[in-house]
């Protein structure tokens, strides 16, 4: 619902003003015993519960009971719980009276995404009158099919856009499991260019970009006018992307042209990524394009690019961009790039460490250690610096740069046992990211670190002091490398334990369209909480909020068109709360502005959310979606990593009586 600049403005003033220490803390002014969202029904409250729970044998009844809006909660808890189990029942589901009932069964089931429903969704097909329906059992097909599945999808005829799009999101869903061919690859550019609905073309894009291992040379013709005459900017990225593979004499000038022409920044960055492997002299302008680009991710993105390809970057053209570029992370992306390529590091490492020991700000310095890691005569500073940094950003960034510095293809031989030593001590050190990211390094089978570390006892010390399920990251990676060093197969992910109930007292104060103010450096961002969908993550954000768990945060992690991320205490991504709280997947899509929670896994979710920049459909069904943004989207595009989160506050709303 759009509303007024000016109204929006009040609505955020009067949201900044603090409740007085006397006066409750609840999310609203209403009481539980109103009815305010559908949770005031306890049949609800007790299948969201089991869902939560994960109790599939309660569930299961459930969908047997004979009102349909409980059939239809039951079977949409089960794209949560994610049992095999279910799969009998939710087949039969699929013949049931309700068409709300049919989509939720449909839905749930390829979030199962179990191969042994293929067959039965396919045959029915054959019977399904209602587009709805048949949209979301294409999609679920697309999520669990083989080859024979793949086979049925790129020669479905659908009878109308409803189901087309269906069709073309199922065909997405496979090619992100790699399950492609020729057939399906012409389908999606046919869809591109005969002008198809919004949700047929979005998805046929995406479908090209990221399924992997496919050639697109031979459409170069037809994604070119996609690229630069589709209405939609969300359509134009997603073809932009898959540039990356296409082969082409011209492929240098058309996507600078898109760089230098395109309105949408998203689409600019997104053809600056795809210019991997072009010579640098005939991409250079558009490279100077990017990095002094008007929005802050262009340039990023640029950077990150010149790092990835950093071979054959002329350096001259990099210390004048240099001279333009005001942004840290850029300045120490170009740096890293200008001291890589340069046959003189020795002087141009003393210059920019002294920089890095003037530099303030927490998050420059963590940038700026990183670029030093382009030459490995700094390993030693980096080290010195990663352990006594008095901020966990600039520890975190420094481990990762000793990682990238480690795994590169021309690391020396001589260096070797002075890494290993490093990697030990970053186990030993009792930081949670430290010893993640260092058990990350050791199990990559190219560095052979079985021969190494013969004895691994430092690490399974070092897992028995983390604490669960607050350090459940740290806890993943390590056994990971513990299984790889003692040659055993990978051990079950470990699971979290189940902490953290939801508050039904808090949820039945909140309206179905809430809404939250988050004021930053930037400006002013209104998100529109999802009680009705994923009840637990918007209780445990609002009770965070209530407790102003996030004023004076900062956005820790914002990757250039796809999300900004923030809610860590550290500041560096390894935070967690003492507690985590369950997945919430329900039939709704990442599109522009929306905000999920951040995870390490499934169930393992506490305090840290994130924003998409754009339609992001491979986190559908992974993140759960708690919310979206209403107002001030404008600021989540400048927003960079360091941007501090002042406040957050709920706008309250009058009691009606």
């Amino acid at each position: 619902m759009k509303k007024s600049y000016t109204f929006l403005l009040a609505l955020a003033a009067f949201a900044a003003c603090r409740p007085q220490p006397q006066q409750s803390t609840s999310a609203t002014p209403d009481t539980p015993t109103q009815q305010i969202n559908k949770f005031s029904d306890a049949t609800l409250r007790e299948i969201y519960t089991l869902q939560d729970e994960r109790k599939t044998t309660e569930l299961l009844n459930l969908l047997n009971h004979p009102k349909p809006q409980y059939r239809r909660e039951a079977a949409l808890a089960f794209a949560s719980v994610q049992d095999t189990l279910a799969i009998p029942q939710l087949l039969t589901s699929l013949s049931d009276t309700s068409t709300s009932i049919r989509v939720a069964a449909a839905y749930a089931l390829g979030q199962i995404g179990h191969k042994k429903a293929q067959q039965a969704l396919i045959r029915h097909l054959q019977q399904e009158p209602r587009p709805a329906v048949q949209a979301e059992v294409l999609e679920a097909l697309g999520k669990l099919a083989d080859s024979g599945g793949l086979h049925f999808l790129v020669n479905y005829q659908a009878t109308n856009e409803t189901t087309q799009a269906g069709q073309a999101w199922g065909l997405y869903r496979a090619g992100l499991r790699q399950i492609s061919s020729e057939q399906a690859v012409k389908q999606a550019v046919q869809w591109l260019t005969d002008s198809k609905s919004y949700e047929v073309r979005l998805a046929a894009a995406h479908q090209l970009a990221r399924t992997p291992k496919i050639d697109l040379s031979p459409y170069r013709q037809q994604l070119t006018t996609v690229v630069t005459s589709d209405e939609s900017a969300d359509v134009r990225m997603a073809v932009a992307q898959a540039f990356s593979k296409v082969n082409a004499r011209d492929k240098a000038a058309l996507l600078s042209g898109v760089v230098q022409s395109d309105p949408d920044y998203r689409v600019r960055l997104s053809a600056i990524r795809s210019m991997a492997g072009l010579e640098f002299e005939d991409i250079d302008q558009a490279i100077l394009a990017g990095l002094t680009d008007q929005n802050i991710n262009t340039a990023v993105a640029t950077a990150e690019f010149l790092q990835a390809n950093y071979a054959g970057v002329e350096g001259n053209t990099l210390r004048k961009a240099l001279t333009q570029v005001q942004d840290g992370r850029v300045r120490a992306g170009l740096i890293w790039v200008i001291l890589r390529n340069s046959p003189g590091k020795a002087k141009l490492s003393q210059e920019y460490q002294q920089l890095y020991l003037r530099t303030e700000n927490a998050y420059d310095k963590a940038h700026l250690l990183k670029a030093l890691s382009a030459d490995y005569s700094n390993y030693q500073f980096i080290a010195k610096e990663t352990f006594a940094a008095p901020q966990p950003v600039i520890g975190t960034y420094g481990m990762e740069a000793l990682a990238a510095m480690r795994q590169q293809g021309d690391f020396p031989k001589a260096l070797e046992q002075d890494f290993a030593a490093i990697f030990k001590q970053g186990i030993a050190s009792g930081d949670v990211s430290l010893a993640g990211l260092a058990a990350g390094v050791i199990r990559n089978p190219k560095l052979n670190y079985r021969e190494v570390y013969r004895d691994y006892t430092f690490l399974t010390e070092a897992q028995q002091k983390l604490v669960l399920p607050r350090d459940m990251e740290t806890n993943i990676e390590l056994q990971k490398t513990i299984d790889y060093l003692s040659g055993k197969e990978q051990s079950d992910t470990p699971q979290n334990p189940f902490t953290h109930p939801i508050d039904w007292k808090l949820v039945q104060t909140l309206h179905p369209d809430q809404q939250v103010v988050i004021e930053t450096e930037k400006g002013v961002i209104t998100l529109e909480l999802f009680v009705e969908d994923a009840p637990g993550s918007v209780a445990n954000f609002v009770e965070l909020v209530n407790k102003q768990f996030f004023d004076g945060l900062y956005f820790h992690r914002v990757v250039p068109n796809f999300v900004a991320q923030g809610g860590d205490k550290r500041g560096d991504g390894w935070g967690s709360s003492d507690y985590s709280i369950r997945s919430e997947f329900a039939p709704l899509h990442y599109r522009e502005g929306y905000v999920g929670m951040a995870s390490a896994g499934k169930d393992t979710e506490s305090n840290q959310w994130f924003i998409t920049h754009s339609p992001t459909p491979h986190l559908d069904g992974r993140y759960t979606i708690f919310a979206k943004v209403v107002a001030g989207m404008e600021v989540v595009h400048q927003l960079e990593v360091g941007d501090k989160i002042r406040q957050v506050n709920l706008i309250l709303r009058a009691r009606t009586n």
